[in-house]
Protein backbone atom coordinates (compact mmCIF):
# COMPACT_ATOMS: atom_id res chain seq x y z
CA UNK A 1 0.00 0.00 0.00
CA UNK A 2 3.20 2.13 1.09
CA UNK A 3 4.82 3.48 -2.19
CA UNK A 4 8.56 4.05 -1.96
CA UNK A 5 8.37 7.74 -0.71
CA UNK A 6 6.53 6.39 1.85
CA UNK A 7 9.09 3.66 2.46
CA UNK A 8 12.20 6.65 2.98
CA UNK A 9 9.88 8.14 4.95
CA UNK A 10 9.51 5.51 7.61
CA UNK A 11 13.15 4.24 7.28
CA UNK A 12 14.44 8.15 7.19
CA UNK A 13 12.16 10.15 10.03
CA UNK A 14 14.15 12.27 12.16
CA UNK A 15 13.07 14.52 14.89
CA UNK A 16 14.71 17.95 13.62
CA UNK A 17 14.70 20.10 16.49
CA UNK A 18 15.80 23.47 16.96
CA UNK A 19 15.55 23.02 20.70
CA UNK A 20 15.28 19.34 21.69
CA UNK A 21 18.29 17.90 19.78
CA UNK A 22 20.62 14.97 20.56
CA UNK A 23 22.67 16.74 22.84
CA UNK A 24 19.71 18.16 24.99
CA UNK A 25 17.93 14.66 24.99
CA UNK A 26 21.56 13.20 26.42
CA UNK A 27 21.51 15.71 29.47
CA UNK A 28 18.34 14.07 30.53
CA UNK A 29 18.79 11.85 33.75
CA UNK A 30 19.50 8.40 32.70
CA UNK A 31 17.48 7.30 35.85
CA UNK A 32 14.02 8.09 36.49
CA UNK A 33 13.69 10.84 39.07
CA UNK A 34 9.61 10.10 39.41
CA UNK A 35 7.23 6.91 38.52
CA UNK A 36 3.81 9.41 38.42
CA UNK A 37 1.73 7.68 36.18
CA UNK A 38 0.81 9.00 32.93
CA UNK A 39 -2.75 9.61 31.12
CA UNK A 40 -3.01 10.35 27.38
CA UNK A 41 -5.58 12.63 26.38
CA UNK A 42 -7.13 11.88 22.66
CA UNK A 43 -7.93 14.86 20.37
CA UNK A 44 -10.82 15.72 18.38
CA UNK A 45 -12.91 12.68 16.69
CA UNK A 46 -10.79 10.44 19.14
CA UNK A 47 -11.64 7.02 21.07
CA UNK A 48 -10.64 5.55 23.68
CA UNK A 49 -9.07 1.99 24.52
CA UNK A 50 -12.44 -0.29 24.66
CA UNK A 51 -14.25 1.57 21.66
CA UNK A 52 -13.88 -0.05 18.04
CA UNK A 53 -13.72 -3.29 19.59
CA UNK A 54 -12.75 -6.20 17.31
CA UNK A 55 -10.65 -4.18 14.92
CA UNK A 56 -7.65 -4.08 16.64
CA UNK A 57 -7.01 -0.48 16.00
CA UNK A 58 -5.91 1.91 18.98
CA UNK A 59 -6.31 5.52 18.69
CA UNK A 60 -2.55 5.71 20.23
CA UNK A 61 -0.31 3.80 18.01
CA UNK A 62 -3.08 2.09 15.05
CA UNK A 63 -1.98 -1.55 15.26
CA UNK A 64 0.64 -0.46 17.57
CA UNK A 65 0.45 0.06 21.43
CA UNK A 66 1.83 3.07 22.22
CA UNK A 67 0.59 2.82 26.38
CA UNK A 68 1.86 -0.67 26.43
CA UNK A 69 5.25 0.82 24.94
CA UNK A 70 5.44 3.50 27.48
CA UNK A 71 3.99 1.17 30.32
CA UNK A 72 7.63 -1.05 30.20
CA UNK A 73 9.58 1.88 29.04
CA UNK A 74 13.39 1.32 30.15
CA UNK A 75 13.07 -1.87 31.79
CA UNK A 76 10.57 -0.81 34.69
CA UNK A 77 6.85 -1.43 34.89
CA UNK A 78 4.83 1.66 34.78
CA UNK A 79 1.40 2.86 34.93
CA UNK A 80 0.51 4.46 31.70
CA UNK A 81 -3.63 5.02 30.97
CA UNK A 82 -5.60 6.02 28.03
CA UNK A 83 -8.79 8.05 28.68
CA UNK A 84 -11.68 8.60 26.49
CA UNK A 85 -13.89 11.80 26.55
CA UNK A 86 -15.86 13.28 24.00
CA UNK A 87 -14.75 13.66 20.53
CA UNK A 88 -16.72 17.00 19.48
CA UNK A 89 -17.41 18.49 22.67
CA UNK A 90 -16.28 21.60 24.32
CA UNK A 91 -12.56 21.48 25.99
CA UNK A 92 -14.70 22.48 28.91
CA UNK A 93 -17.01 19.37 29.09
CA UNK A 94 -13.77 17.16 27.96
CA UNK A 95 -11.86 18.44 30.92
CA UNK A 96 -14.99 17.55 33.36
CA UNK A 97 -15.35 14.30 31.95
CA UNK A 98 -11.03 14.06 32.07
CA UNK A 99 -11.56 14.60 35.58
CA UNK A 100 -13.88 12.17 36.55
CA UNK A 101 -12.77 9.55 34.51
CA UNK A 102 -9.62 9.81 36.42
CA UNK A 103 -10.88 10.56 40.29
CA UNK A 104 -13.66 8.94 39.86
CA UNK A 105 -17.58 10.11 40.04
CA UNK A 106 -20.62 11.51 38.18
CA UNK A 107 -19.83 14.23 35.75
CA UNK A 108 -20.92 17.86 36.42
CA UNK A 109 -20.42 20.31 34.21
CA UNK A 110 -21.57 23.56 36.57
CA UNK A 111 -24.57 24.67 36.68
CA UNK A 112 -23.89 27.79 35.51
CA UNK A 113 -22.46 26.79 32.53
CA UNK A 114 -24.86 24.85 32.19
CA UNK A 115 -27.38 27.62 32.23
CA UNK A 116 -25.52 29.19 29.58
CA UNK A 117 -25.42 26.94 26.80
CA UNK A 118 -29.15 25.79 27.82
CA UNK A 119 -30.79 26.76 24.44
CA UNK A 120 -28.41 24.14 23.18
CA UNK A 121 -30.15 21.21 24.65
CA UNK A 122 -26.91 21.46 27.75
CA UNK A 123 -27.82 19.06 30.69
CA UNK A 124 -25.65 19.46 34.00
CA UNK A 125 -25.20 16.35 35.31
CA UNK A 126 -26.98 13.77 32.57
CA UNK A 127 -27.28 10.22 33.14
CA UNK A 128 -24.26 7.84 31.74
CA UNK A 129 -21.03 10.03 32.49
CA UNK A 130 -20.36 7.96 35.93
CA UNK A 131 -17.02 6.47 36.94
CA UNK A 132 -16.46 4.59 40.56
CA UNK A 133 -13.47 5.11 42.89
CA UNK A 134 -13.62 1.41 44.18
CA UNK A 135 -14.43 -1.77 42.25
CA UNK A 136 -15.29 -3.07 45.66
CA UNK A 137 -18.32 -0.25 46.37
CA UNK A 138 -19.92 -0.38 42.59
CA UNK A 139 -23.43 -0.78 42.59
CA UNK A 140 -24.30 0.56 39.48
CA UNK A 141 -21.77 -1.24 37.95
CA UNK A 142 -20.00 2.17 36.16
CA UNK A 143 -16.89 1.82 34.55
CA UNK A 144 -13.56 2.32 37.03
CA UNK A 145 -11.91 5.42 37.49
CA UNK A 146 -8.42 5.43 36.07
CA UNK A 147 -6.87 6.51 38.86
CA UNK A 148 -8.69 7.36 42.08
CA UNK A 149 -5.81 7.75 44.35
CA UNK A 150 -5.15 11.21 42.40
CA UNK A 151 -3.75 14.46 44.44
CA UNK A 152 -0.69 16.45 45.16
CA UNK A 153 0.35 13.65 46.80
CA UNK A 154 -0.08 11.23 43.75
CA UNK A 155 0.24 13.87 40.95
CA UNK A 156 0.12 12.73 37.48
CA UNK A 157 1.87 13.42 34.02
CA UNK A 158 -0.93 14.46 31.22
CA UNK A 159 0.08 13.72 27.45
CA UNK A 160 -2.27 15.18 25.14
CA UNK A 161 -2.24 14.66 20.82
CA UNK A 162 -4.18 17.89 18.68
CA UNK A 163 -7.29 19.41 20.98
CA UNK A 164 -6.27 17.05 23.87
CA UNK A 165 -3.42 19.83 24.48
CA UNK A 166 -6.28 22.40 24.53
CA UNK A 167 -8.12 20.03 26.76
CA UNK A 168 -5.59 19.52 29.51
CA UNK A 169 -4.63 23.14 29.86
CA UNK A 170 -8.34 23.65 30.73
CA UNK A 171 -8.33 21.11 33.16
CA UNK A 172 -5.22 22.20 34.84
CA UNK A 173 -6.64 25.61 34.95
CA UNK A 174 -9.42 24.53 36.88
CA UNK A 175 -7.65 22.23 38.94
CA UNK A 176 -6.07 25.33 40.43
CA UNK A 177 -8.04 27.99 40.03
CA UNK A 178 -11.89 27.01 39.77
CA UNK A 179 -14.60 27.83 37.54
CA UNK A 180 -14.16 31.51 36.38
CA UNK A 181 -17.81 32.04 36.43
CA UNK A 182 -17.82 31.77 40.40
CA UNK A 183 -19.89 29.68 42.02
CA UNK A 184 -21.01 26.16 39.77
CA UNK A 185 -22.81 24.87 42.16
CA UNK A 186 -20.67 22.81 44.30
CA UNK A 187 -19.34 20.09 41.64
CA UNK A 188 -15.83 19.16 42.82
CA UNK A 189 -13.52 20.31 40.05
CA UNK A 190 -14.68 23.65 39.94
CA UNK A 191 -14.08 24.84 43.73
CA UNK A 192 -10.25 25.10 42.10
CA UNK A 193 -6.98 24.92 45.17
CA UNK A 194 -5.79 21.45 43.56
CA UNK A 195 -2.40 22.62 42.55
CA UNK A 196 -0.13 20.10 42.12
CA UNK A 197 -2.26 17.96 41.23
CA UNK A 198 -0.32 17.73 37.39
CA UNK A 199 3.06 17.03 37.16
CA UNK A 200 3.55 18.03 33.61
CA UNK A 201 1.67 18.49 30.55
CA UNK A 202 2.92 17.49 27.14
CA UNK A 203 1.12 18.16 23.51
CA UNK A 204 1.37 16.98 20.50
CA UNK A 205 -0.08 18.42 17.33
CA UNK A 206 -1.63 20.45 19.54
CA UNK A 207 -3.66 23.85 17.82
CA UNK A 208 -2.86 25.97 20.89
CA UNK A 209 -3.78 28.77 18.65
CA UNK A 210 -6.31 27.12 16.93
CA UNK A 211 -6.22 25.41 13.26
CA UNK A 212 -7.73 27.34 9.84
CA UNK A 213 -8.76 24.01 8.84
CA UNK A 214 -12.03 24.88 10.98
CA UNK A 215 -12.17 28.21 8.60
CA UNK A 216 -11.72 26.18 5.86
CA UNK A 217 -13.90 23.49 5.78
CA UNK A 218 -16.59 25.11 7.90
CA UNK A 219 -18.28 25.91 4.48
CA UNK A 220 -17.21 22.96 2.46
CA UNK A 221 -18.30 20.13 5.53
CA UNK A 222 -20.37 22.45 7.25
CA UNK A 223 -21.10 19.61 9.41
CA UNK A 224 -19.02 17.50 12.43
CA UNK A 225 -21.12 15.11 11.88
CA UNK A 226 -20.50 14.23 8.74
CA UNK A 227 -17.00 15.07 9.01
CA UNK A 228 -17.11 12.41 11.36
CA UNK A 229 -18.59 10.30 9.42
CA UNK A 230 -15.88 10.25 7.11
CA UNK A 231 -13.03 9.96 9.38
CA UNK A 232 -14.19 6.90 11.11
CA UNK A 233 -14.97 5.25 7.75
CA UNK A 234 -12.06 6.10 6.36
CA UNK A 235 -9.20 4.98 8.91
CA UNK A 236 -11.07 2.02 8.62
CA UNK A 237 -11.66 1.81 11.67
CA UNK A 238 -15.30 0.33 11.68
CA UNK A 239 -17.68 2.80 10.35
CA UNK A 240 -21.17 2.42 10.48
CA UNK A 241 -21.53 -1.17 11.17
CA UNK A 242 -19.42 -0.51 14.47
CA UNK A 243 -21.79 0.33 17.56
CA UNK A 244 -17.89 1.21 19.82
CA UNK A 245 -17.76 4.87 18.44
CA UNK A 246 -20.32 7.53 19.46
CA UNK A 247 -20.21 11.31 20.12
CA UNK A 248 -20.70 10.90 24.06
CA UNK A 249 -22.97 14.06 23.91
CA UNK A 250 -25.15 13.06 26.69
CA UNK A 251 -25.27 16.09 28.01
CA UNK A 252 -27.30 17.72 25.30
CA UNK A 253 -29.33 14.63 25.23
CA UNK A 254 -27.71 13.06 21.57
CA UNK A 255 -26.83 9.36 23.22
CA UNK A 256 -26.77 6.83 20.40
CA UNK A 257 -28.83 4.06 22.15
CA UNK A 258 -27.87 0.58 21.70
CA UNK A 259 -29.65 -0.92 18.91
CA UNK A 260 -29.01 2.20 16.52
CA UNK A 261 -26.12 1.67 14.24
CA UNK A 262 -23.25 4.57 13.64
CA UNK A 263 -24.83 5.74 10.22
CA UNK A 264 -28.54 5.89 11.58
CA UNK A 265 -27.23 7.78 14.27
CA UNK A 266 -25.25 10.40 12.46
CA UNK A 267 -28.77 10.70 10.33
CA UNK A 268 -30.97 11.06 13.58
CA UNK A 269 -28.47 13.47 15.46
CA UNK A 270 -26.92 16.24 12.86
CA UNK A 271 -29.33 18.39 12.88
CA UNK A 272 -29.92 18.80 16.17
CA UNK A 273 -28.64 22.60 17.94
CA UNK A 274 -25.29 21.50 19.10
CA UNK A 275 -24.42 20.96 15.60
CA UNK A 276 -24.76 24.92 14.77
CA UNK A 277 -22.09 27.28 14.45
CA UNK A 278 -22.98 29.87 16.64
CA UNK A 279 -22.67 27.34 19.22
CA UNK A 280 -19.58 28.54 21.53
CA UNK A 281 -19.90 25.25 23.89
CA UNK A 282 -18.82 22.60 21.12
CA UNK A 283 -14.58 21.48 19.56
CA UNK A 284 -15.50 23.46 15.95
CA UNK A 285 -15.80 26.80 18.03
CA UNK A 286 -12.98 26.13 20.33
CA UNK A 287 -10.39 24.14 17.75
CA UNK A 288 -10.88 27.85 15.65
CA UNK A 289 -8.14 30.86 15.58
CA UNK A 290 -10.70 32.87 16.79
CA UNK A 291 -12.37 30.80 19.47
CA UNK A 292 -8.77 29.59 20.43
CA UNK A 293 -8.11 33.33 21.31
CA UNK A 294 -11.02 33.28 23.82
CA UNK A 295 -9.59 30.34 25.20
CA UNK A 296 -6.56 31.05 25.63
CA UNK A 297 -7.76 34.56 27.46
CA UNK A 298 -8.90 32.56 30.67
CA UNK A 299 -6.92 29.76 30.34
CA UNK A 300 -3.23 30.36 31.95
CA UNK A 301 -0.09 29.01 32.03
CA UNK A 302 0.23 27.52 36.02
CA UNK A 303 3.65 28.30 37.54
CA UNK A 304 3.15 24.89 38.57
CA UNK A 305 3.38 22.45 35.79
CA UNK A 306 6.47 21.44 33.73
CA UNK A 307 4.62 21.98 30.14
CA UNK A 308 6.05 20.87 26.64
CA UNK A 309 4.86 21.05 23.52
CA UNK A 310 6.14 19.07 20.35
CA UNK A 311 5.00 20.09 16.51
CA UNK A 312 5.11 18.30 12.89
CA UNK A 313 5.39 18.91 9.34
CA UNK A 314 3.70 16.71 6.54
CA UNK A 315 3.47 19.65 4.05
CA UNK A 316 6.30 21.31 1.68
CA UNK A 317 7.30 24.78 -0.08
CA UNK A 318 5.49 24.48 -3.78
CA UNK A 319 8.44 24.15 -6.50
CA UNK A 320 7.23 23.76 -10.32
CA UNK A 321 8.85 20.23 -10.17
CA UNK A 322 10.66 17.86 -8.57
CA UNK A 323 9.60 18.17 -4.55
CA UNK A 324 7.85 15.55 -2.59
CA UNK A 325 4.29 16.74 -2.64
CA UNK A 326 1.37 15.17 -4.48
CA UNK A 327 1.04 16.44 -8.20
CA UNK A 328 -1.84 14.49 -8.91
CA UNK A 329 -4.27 16.54 -6.65
CA UNK A 330 -1.89 20.02 -7.33
CA UNK A 331 0.04 19.34 -10.89
CA UNK A 332 0.44 23.18 -10.61
CA UNK A 333 2.47 24.91 -8.05
CA UNK A 334 3.17 28.64 -6.28
CA UNK A 335 6.68 28.64 -3.87
CA UNK A 336 4.24 30.83 -1.94
CA UNK A 337 2.01 28.17 -0.78
CA UNK A 338 2.91 24.95 1.04
CA UNK A 339 1.70 21.77 -0.64
CA UNK A 340 0.45 17.93 0.94
CA UNK A 341 3.49 15.45 0.61
CA UNK A 342 3.28 11.86 -1.35
CA UNK A 343 3.32 10.39 1.86
CA UNK A 344 0.74 11.93 3.85
CA UNK A 345 -2.25 10.31 5.12
CA UNK A 346 -5.06 10.13 1.81
CA UNK A 347 -7.86 11.77 3.53
CA UNK A 348 -6.02 14.75 4.72
CA UNK A 349 -4.60 15.82 1.81
CA UNK A 350 -7.34 17.41 -0.03
CA UNK A 351 -7.23 20.33 2.63
CA UNK A 352 -3.66 20.81 3.11
CA UNK A 353 -2.18 22.38 0.06
CA UNK A 354 -3.44 25.54 -1.79
CA UNK A 355 -6.83 24.64 -2.68
CA UNK A 356 -9.34 22.34 -0.85
CA UNK A 357 -9.31 19.73 -3.76
CA UNK A 358 -11.26 19.60 -5.95
CA UNK A 359 -12.13 23.27 -5.79
CA UNK A 360 -10.19 25.44 -7.14
CA UNK A 361 -12.00 28.65 -5.27
CA UNK A 362 -11.83 27.79 -1.70
CA UNK A 363 -7.70 28.04 -0.29
CA UNK A 364 -6.57 25.00 1.76
CA UNK A 365 -4.42 25.14 5.01
CA UNK A 366 -1.44 26.15 2.91
CA UNK A 367 -2.85 29.03 1.67
CA UNK A 368 -5.59 30.17 3.55
CA UNK A 369 -4.96 33.95 5.47
CA UNK A 370 -7.57 36.19 6.99
CA UNK A 371 -7.37 39.62 8.33
CA UNK A 372 -11.04 40.77 9.02
CA UNK A 373 -11.15 43.22 11.23
CA UNK A 374 -11.76 41.41 14.98
CA UNK A 375 -10.37 38.42 14.13
CA UNK A 376 -7.18 36.42 14.59
CA UNK A 377 -4.97 37.45 11.60
CA UNK A 378 -3.62 34.89 9.75
CA UNK A 379 -0.54 35.23 7.43
CA UNK A 380 1.61 32.86 5.47
CA UNK A 381 3.51 31.59 8.52
CA UNK A 382 0.34 29.74 8.99
CA UNK A 383 0.90 27.72 5.72
CA UNK A 384 2.87 24.62 7.09
CA UNK A 385 0.89 21.98 8.26
CA UNK A 386 0.13 18.27 8.97
CA UNK A 387 -2.44 18.32 7.19
CA UNK A 388 -4.83 19.24 10.16
CA UNK A 389 -3.36 21.69 12.21
CA UNK A 390 -0.59 24.72 11.46
CA UNK A 391 3.06 23.84 12.75
CA UNK A 392 3.30 27.30 14.10
CA UNK A 393 0.17 26.98 16.22
CA UNK A 394 1.51 23.37 17.97
CA UNK A 395 4.61 25.61 19.93
CA UNK A 396 2.66 27.11 22.25
CA UNK A 397 -0.39 29.78 23.56
CA UNK A 398 0.36 32.77 21.95
CA UNK A 399 1.59 35.50 24.74
CA UNK A 400 1.93 32.63 27.16
CA UNK A 401 5.85 32.19 28.80
CA UNK A 402 7.34 29.94 26.30
CA UNK A 403 11.02 29.02 25.40
CA UNK A 404 12.71 26.39 22.90
CA UNK A 405 13.67 23.61 26.15
CA UNK A 406 17.34 23.22 26.41
CA UNK A 407 17.80 20.83 28.37
CA UNK A 408 17.01 22.16 31.78
CA UNK A 409 13.31 21.77 32.27
CA UNK A 410 11.55 24.46 34.25
CA UNK A 411 7.81 24.93 35.85
CA UNK A 412 5.89 28.17 34.55
CA UNK A 413 6.91 27.76 30.81
CA UNK A 414 6.30 26.06 27.41
CA UNK A 415 9.12 23.99 26.25
CA UNK A 416 9.05 23.88 23.04
CA UNK A 417 10.80 20.48 21.79
CA UNK A 418 10.87 21.52 18.15
CA UNK A 419 8.93 19.63 14.75
CA UNK A 420 9.00 16.08 13.90
CA UNK A 421 10.03 16.61 9.69
CA UNK A 422 7.15 14.58 7.11
CA UNK A 423 4.70 13.30 10.19
CA UNK A 424 1.23 14.42 9.39
CA UNK A 425 -1.31 14.43 11.96
CA UNK A 426 -1.43 10.70 12.71
CA UNK A 427 1.47 9.34 12.32
CA UNK A 428 2.77 10.85 15.66
CA UNK A 429 0.13 8.41 16.60
CA UNK A 430 1.55 5.62 14.82
CA UNK A 431 -1.36 5.76 12.72
CA UNK A 432 -0.79 3.13 9.49
CA UNK A 433 3.08 3.31 10.41
CA UNK A 434 5.54 0.35 11.77
CA UNK A 435 6.06 0.89 16.05
CA UNK A 436 9.82 1.96 14.59
CA UNK A 437 8.64 4.98 13.18
CA UNK A 438 6.39 5.97 16.28
CA UNK A 439 8.17 4.30 19.81
CA UNK A 440 10.99 6.73 19.62
CA UNK A 441 8.91 9.57 19.87
CA UNK A 442 7.19 8.12 22.82
CA UNK A 443 10.52 6.56 24.28
CA UNK A 444 12.12 10.62 23.97
CA UNK A 445 9.28 12.02 25.84
CA UNK A 446 9.11 9.20 28.93
CA UNK A 447 12.87 10.15 29.18
CA UNK A 448 11.61 13.30 29.66
CA UNK A 449 8.97 13.56 31.75
CA UNK A 450 10.51 10.52 34.12
CA UNK A 451 13.39 12.84 34.70
CA UNK A 452 11.55 15.59 36.38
Amino acid sequence: MRTKASAVKQMGKFFRAAAFAVAAAAALPASAANNDPIVLVHGFLGFGPNELSGTGFRYWGGFNDVAAHMRGYNGVTRKVMAASVGPVSSNWDRAVELYYQIKGGCADYGAKHTAKFSAYGARRQPAGKCWAASASNNPNNYPLALYPAWDAAHPLHLVAHSQGGQTIRVLIQLLENGSPNGDEGGGALFTGGKTGWIKSATTISTPHNGTTLRDVIVDYVPKISELAGQVVEVAGLGGSANPGYNFKLEQYGLAQVAAENFRDFLARVKGAPFWSLNHRNSAQWDLGPDGARELNNWVKTSPNVYYHAIANVATEQGSSCCNDTDRIIAPFQSGAYQYARNDMMFFLKNTAGEWVVPSILMRGIGSYTQSAAGRVAVDSSWFPNDGVVNTVSMKWPAGQPARNYNGVPVRGSWQYLGYYARYDHFDVLGWLQPGSAVYPIYDNLSKLVYGL
